[in-house]
């Protein structure tokens, strides 16, 4: 014969805990991303006040939850309310917040940089709309989005050709360059970090690109010019200072 055991009142509560600690979990680690500045390796700016008023209301939620179990009170508005199913999934999300207050998010590089695209055109053009600029406009003023968006408007090489470039990016070596060039690469982010895409400029280097690091970041002064590679002729910065900066706060261009 079996004996059926009720379970302590104890052991009963603990998927509630569970709960209420996965709530304020993600609640703490929102807040803690935008009050260090790491927000932004995640999201566009424009979904921070989303993201900080949804922190905020997690937060709330869970000391309202915690609140009812320490007094071992239902509110009946409170009562019938369920914000995840107690249990498996709750531990899967509060794991996921415990991590994520744990490990710091760093930006994308390189390898990623590779992997999206960037061996396959050489200069990858943006998916954003194309912009105009003034005639009188100081070319030295653009950034390296601002040159890739100018060249997805108008594609004709020789159109740019003498302008003079002050731009910021990382080094990524191509397999697709001559050894004399890397490509000065930087990322967009348009909504969050799953459709980061990097767009980026072959730069004909002073000498062999083995002494310009993989991911460090440079300011190259120089002037545009072409080049002719696997048969197509593209822009190219022609570099005469290639001068290394520590990795900008927030990477990402919008």
């Amino acid at each position: 014969m079996t004996i059926n055991r009720p379970r302590s009142k104890r052991f009963a509560r603990l998927p509630d805990w569970i709960d209420i600690l996965a709530l304020g979990a993600w609640g703490i680690l929102f807040l803690r991303y935008w009050l260090t500045g790491k927000l932004g390796l995640l999201i566009h700016p424009n979904y921070y006040g989303l993201t900080v008023a949804a922190a905020v209301v997690l937060l709330v939620i869970a000391g309202v939850r915690g609140w009812q179990q320490v007094r071992r009170i239902r509110g009946p508005r409170l009562q019938h309310m369920t914000f995840f199913t107690p249990g498996a999934m709750s531990s899967v999300l509060l794991g996921a917040a415990i991590l994520g207050l744990v490990i710091v998010p760093r930006p994308f590089a390189s390898q990623t940089a590779i992997q999206r695209g960037l061996e396959q055109n050489i200069a990858v053009v943006t998916r954003s709309r194309p912009q105009a600029f003034r005639v009188n406009e100081s070319t030295e003023s653009r950034s390296l989005i601002d040159w890739v968006r100018a060249l997805d408007a108008y594609p004709e090489p020789d159109a740019y050709t003498g302008q003079r470039v002050n731009v910021q990016g990382f080094a990524v070596h191509s397999s697709a360059l001559p050894d004399q060039y890397l490509t000065l690469t930087r990322f967009v982010i348009t909504c969050c970090a799953a459709d980061v895409y990097p767009v980026g400029l072959p730069v004909k280097l002073p000498k062999s690109r083995r002494a310009y690091p993989v991911d460090q970041w440079f300011t190259v002064q120089g002037k545009m010019g072409t080049a002719a590679f696997k048969g197509k002729r593209q822009l190219v910065i022609e570099a005469t200072k290639l001068t290394p900066i520590p990795e900008p706060e927030n990477p990402y261009n919008y």
